[in-house]
């Protein structure tokens, strides 16, 4: 047993944790291949490598993915110092190589020289499709306002194609649930941020950020454009692009007149919080949501105006009022204050209602024992604590959202 222990001991020398292996790149100019402080790492490798987020048989291992910063064309390369097969016998190791071809598409270098020559071609590399909108971020370091451009694309556009099927991949290391769309159907919409920087006195761009959206069909005759993959790479995060992406997508989408509303393929937490800064940005200029009108309630003339002016859904626009209201609230006054959080609550309420409806049929259809049962699952105190907490979280999350649009 001892024995087995301290060759288990050793072999687990020989596991990589690959958030920690994977190692990428955006780059811009041949020393940035050298320079640590370029590189970035996944916040998950799970969909590639297992929920352990492990490749075992190696030392030391790196797994690099280097891309262009512009055109994304790509050096994928694998290190290590030690590899399990040339210790132990009959032990194999990870074909991390044949995991990683599988969402890499083919025509990568594996050779920094030919990466490097590449490189040099960027010069020639234009963004895709249609300009939508230019807008400029103040960068501190180098003390001067970079622009940044927004464009749509199809799959029509020459080359966008091989484009999107490097740029997919960075879904897999940043969206928990990631999975690649297909790009054959043409009812997709992508949407793409670029920075453009000099080098050598040309004008070049480098990849930012992009957005996808699927127009699902709405009978008779109007669409539903669901944002099904949002991503900013990690360099450029925390800068407003997010923000800038959304705000021009939503913009783009109200200036048609077949377009019911804008809706999003399960949102994540950063999604819920970025859409609802853009939207109350939107909305909070209606007549509608005017100081006078907020302190009387949500109305049916929120819900239209919101949809017919700004694509905005009915759920979407209840978000949009609360937090408004609570900007409008002297939350120092107890009438005020007591107002607002009844009016949040009613609505929070509404699964705990629901319950309380399934436990009267419960009582009328279950034998004693049964129901017994059931009541030990239904708290009401609990409820009641589970209400507060989430009325706590959602004020805290809105006054967030507030606090980022008064800065904006």
């Amino acid at each position: 047993m001892a024995g087995l222990s301290a060759m288990e001991k050793k072999l687990a020398e020989f596991k990589c944790n690959t958030n920690e292996a994977i190692q990428l790149k955006l780059v811009r100019f041949p020393e940035d291949l050298e320079d640590d402080s370029t590189t970035f790492n996944p916040e998950y490798s799970h969909q590639v490598f297992g929920d352990d987020e492990v490749a075992f048989g190696y030392k030391g291992l790196k797994i690099l993915l280097y891309y262009n910063a512009g055109n994304l064309s790509t050096l994928f390369r694998i290190e290590y110092t030690s590899k399990v097969n040339e210790n132990f016998d009959c032990v194999e190791a990870d074909d991390v190589e044949s995991k990683i071809r599988k969402i890499i598409p083919p025509g990568f270098c594996t050779s920094t020289d030919d990466f490097v020559s590449l490189l040099e071609k960027e010069v020639n590399f234009k963004p895709f499709g249609t300009l939508l909108h230019t807008y400029s971020v103040h960068n501190e370091e180098a003390g001067e306002d970079i622009t940044y451009q927004i464009y749509q694309a199809d799959m029509t556009c020459p080359g966008f194609r091989e484009y999107h099927e490097r740029l997919q991949t960075f879904l897999m290391w940043f969206i928990e649930t990631a999975s690649f769309i297909d790009v054959d159907d043409e009812r997709w919409n992508y949407f793409l941020v670029f920075e453009k920087y000099n080098k050598d006195g040309a004008t070049l761009f480098a990849t930012v950020g992009y957005m996808t959206v699927y127009n699902y069909y709405v009978y008779p005759d109007k669409t539903r454009p669901r944002v099904s993959q949002m991503l900013i790479l990690p360099p450029f995060q925390g800068e407003g692009h997010g923000a800038q992406l959304f705000e021009t997508v939503h913009r783009y989408y109200m200036s048609s007149p077949t377009v019911l509303d804008i809706t999003a393929e399960d949102p994540s937490e950063n999604y819920v919080k970025l859409r609802d800064f853009v939207l109350v940005k939107l909305c909070q200029d209606l007549p509608c949501f005017s100081p006078e009108k907020l302190m009387q309630g949500f109305s049916q003339e929120m819900v239209t105006e919101a949809q017919q002016k700004l694509k905005i859904n009915k759920q979407h626009t209840r978000r949009v009022y609360e937090i408004l209201r609570l900007r409008a609230t002297d939350m120092g006054d107890p009438e005020q204050s007591r107002g607002y959080r009844l009016d949040v609550k009613k609505r929070l309420i509404g699964p705990y209602k629901k319950k309380q409806r399934e436990l009267a049929k419960m009582r009328r259809c279950l034998r004693p024992e049964e129901l017994t049962n059931q009541l030990n699952q239904i708290d009401l105190n609990m409820q009641h604590e589970q209400l507060e907490e989430s009325f706590q979280q959602l004020v805290s999350d809105y006054r967030r959202v507030l606090e980022r649009l008064a800065q904006a």
